[in-house]
């Protein structure tokens, strides 16, 4: 019930944490940082650093393709899960106040400081090639015309759709309340399938005007927008009814059976149809949003239902990979790109180097954050 305007909140109450959801999304931590190890030795490009690549920098792109069909869709509906709770306790204003310091601070701290190590290289080939031309480009400009957010875009967009939230609980007459214990049954295969049907058909007009690999006011997937928007909806509604505890074990087996198959369709659908398949109203695009679709909502059940029944504890070391996990999403990039650099003269297939740097990076990165974490203050916005 809507709390009264001229009536004193009720005491926040304090839930018990989802420790297979903080597991998840130390996992889903992992995949960006794998990611962006993969693709500088990749085909695909979009990197501070890159190499040209050999012959297995196919691979590497199809392992990108599949993980891009769903890891930031998941960020965005474990984000959801904690936004109404965290608004019923605080109200609007303290609400938008947090966000603007958790997520704001480490915005500023990418813009300020982190984006300028990892363009270093990309500023030097721009001044050389300027310099040739017989033009001078300080840096300052070349940091407003080549602005972007880098992975802080998630940020960015997280900022939006929490300030969307606040105004529709503040246009719905839905102030600051106590919080009540999620009850409610899971979606059945039919709603589940629905959904799907909607998320591909939304997609696929979606990418007529906005293609995959269009970059969009710093967005690099915003022909994933829809998928995004969509499932930090369902993070705000599961949370309300307790989709993620109800779910039946079922559903997960169902939901990776279902990945498995729709991996292989987009695999099939990219390697037969390359970039017609990527947008603009084609048959291939439609296809793509189908199969990317349906995989993304698999994975994610199947993923939801084997942390909840398997991963749900945390020990020492799960622990400590929790707390640093939003950390090593701000600060991964400037760790990711040193060792790129300090690799540039390894000679190895694409695939070996991708791996080795993998290997690398992921403990440096959680490494990196425990020291950026333990400056005063730090753990206020990290």
């Amino acid at each position: 019930m809507t709390q009264p305007v001229n009536q004193q909140a009720a005491p926040p109450t304090t839930a018990p944490r989802l420790l297979h959801v903080d597991n998840l999304r130390t996992a889903l931590m992992a995949l960006v940082v794998i990611h962006h190890s993969v693709i500088a030795y990749s085909n695909v490009q979009g990197w501070y650093y890159t190499e040209p690549a050999d012959s297995s920098g196919g691979l590497l792109d199809l392992l990108l393709v599949v993980n891009q069909a769903f890891f930031m869709g998941a960020f965005f509906l474990v984000s959801g899960l904690f936004v109404p709770r965290s608004y019923d306790r605080k109200g609007a204003g303290q609400f938008l106040r947090e966000r603007l310091l958790r997520l704001g601070v480490p915005l500023l701290l990418w813009l300020l400081l982190i984006r300028p190590l990892v363009t270093i290289g990309r500023y030097t080939a721009a001044a050389e090639a300027a310099a040739r031309q017989g033009t001078d480009l300080p840096y300052w400009k070349f940091y407003l015309l080549h602005y972007t957010p880098g992975p802080l875009w998630f940020v960015e967009v997280l900022l939006v759709f929490s300030a969307l939230y606040v105004l529709w609980r503040r246009l719905a007459g839905q102030g600051r309340r106590t919080p009540e214990t999620a009850t409610g049954r899971a979606p059945g295969a039919a709603a589940i399938a629905g959904f799907v049907i909607g998320l591909s058909l939304v997609t696929y007009v979606w990418r007529m005007v906005a293609p995959m690999g269009v970059t969009v006011l710093g967005l690099p997937s915003f022909g994933y927008l829809p998928q995004y928007a969509a499932l930090f909806v369902v993070g705000l509604i599961a949370a309300r009814r307790g989709w993620l505890e109800s779910l039946p074990g079922a559903a997960g087996r169902a939901g990776f059976a279902t990945a498995a198959g729709a991996a292989a369709a987009v695999v099939l659908v990219v390697g037969a149809f390359g970039e017609t398949s990527l947008g603009h109203g084609t048959l291939p695009s439609l296809l793509m949003a189908v199969s990317e679709s349906a995989f993304a909502v698999g994975i994610i059940l199947g993923l939801v239902v084997l942390f909840r029944e398997r991963l749900g504890r945390q020990g020492r070391l799960r622990r400590f990979l929790s707390a640093h996990a939003f950390t090593v999403y701000v600060t991964h990039p400037a760790v990711i790109v040193a060792l790129n650099h300090a690799l540039s003269g390894v000679e190895a297939p694409s695939i070996a180097k991708a791996a080795l740097l993998t290997a690398i990076a992921l403990p440096l990165c959680w490494a990196a954050a425990y020291v950026v974490r333990a400056l005063p203050g730090a753990r206020k916005v990290l």
